[in-house]
């Protein structure tokens, strides 16, 4: 079986409200790239990734006007791919979703939200000291995570959760010290959710289920300067970092262990300000330690790194074009 993730910049603008594609040359979401063109080179990607299932990333928007299931069904209907069927669990007012494309004739899938005193259902409220004043506060998910049930065609079960973990840009900020304010406390509430979701992770792991964490995590070792006011990232608090209960994903270990060095990325950002492209170790695939004795292999769909997508030339531009991430996915016997 092969999962993948995929972080689809601005995917709801491909859409009108009826989810009918704008195949049309109106600007997209993509900084110079119209909707017709990211619609032909995301069909371009989704066909030659061949996933089972695919956990989409900044999915289409859903709301009173909007169905993202329906968007991404009409999507691949008109695309012809075999990850024809979508689900997707609590909505968001991001306009960014997160929901699972997958084929049907392969696996069904399900929302199966859990909840426990110690990690409560993620459309609901967790309560943690963020700023160690002896006070808990309310933390949300502005994003709540996908938690899903998957059944393959031989009876086999799995449990997914995709999330999209985001640290919110310092909006209002009128100088540097509020700057400086106002991301230490989004940058709490972020790894507050970490520790939200490993709570659940954890639940998983001790009950021996069949576990895959897969998504944008939008942090990682050395990304930012506040990685060591806090000491540890949020990749790190959701694999976890000792015991038994930790998930696997071979590049983020190899970017803790080398952190100088040169690591794997999933993105590539274009800063204006600096006139270049910036890369980062955004996007993973985390798995419970029974599914890493099965040897899974993971890789990263990137155009100038991954051999088979530079020698593929349309794949390679299709890449680029489709979105400011790229693919990872995972092949699983199962």
């Amino acid at each position: 079986m092969r999962l993948a993730t995929y972080n689809v910049e601005w995917f709801t603008n491909l859409f009108d409200d009826a989810g009918q594609l704008l195949m049309d040359d109106g600007w997209s979401g993509r900084r110079d790239v119209t909707r017709v063109q990211q619609l032909e080179a995301l069909g371009t990607v989704f066909t030659a990734l061949d996933a089972d299932a695919v956990m989409v990333i900044e999915a289409p928007d859903h709301n009173r006007n909007r169905s993202t299931v329906e968007a991404l069904e009409n999507f691949a209907d008109s695309l012809h791919l075999r990850t024809r069927k979508a689900v997707i669990g609590f909505s968001n007012d991001t306009q960014q979703e997160i929901a699972l494309l997958y084929d049907p004739d392969v696996l069904s899938a399900r929302h199966d939200p859990k909840s426990s005193t110690e990690a409560p259902r993620f459309d609901q409220k967790f309560l943690i000291d963020l700023d160690v004043d002896a006070t808990c506060d309310e933390v949300v998910f502005s994003k709540p995570p996908l938690e899903l049930t998957l059944q393959t065609a031989q009876g086999g079960l799995l449990h997914l959760i995709g999330a999209h973990l985001k640290s919110k840009a310092p909006h209002g900020a009128r100088n540097h010290d509020e700057v400086m304010r106002i991301s230490i406390s989004n940058r709490r509430k972020q790894l507050a959710q970490a520790i939200w979701l490993r709570r659940r992770i954890k639940m998983h792991l001790q009950a021996a289920d069949p576990l895959v964490v897969l998504g944008d995590l939008n942090d990682g070792p050395g990304l930012d300067q506040y990685e060591d006011l806090f000491g540890r990232s949020s990749v790190e608090i959701v694999m976890g970092e000792k015991g038994t209960d930790c998930l696997y994903d071979p590049h983020a270990r190899q970017a803790l262990a080398h952190p100088i060095g040169a690591r794997p990325t999933t993105s590539r950002f274009y800063i204006g300000k600096e006139n270049r492209y910036l890369q980062a170790l955004l996007d993973y695939i985390m798995v419970s330690p029974d599914l890493r004795r099965l040897n899974p292999q993971w890789r990263i769909w990137h155009p100038f790194d991954d051999p088979d997508c530079w020698n593929k030339k349309d794949l390679c531009s299709a890449l680029i074009t489709a979105s400011d991430h790229f693919p990872v996915s995972l092949d699983i016997p199962l």
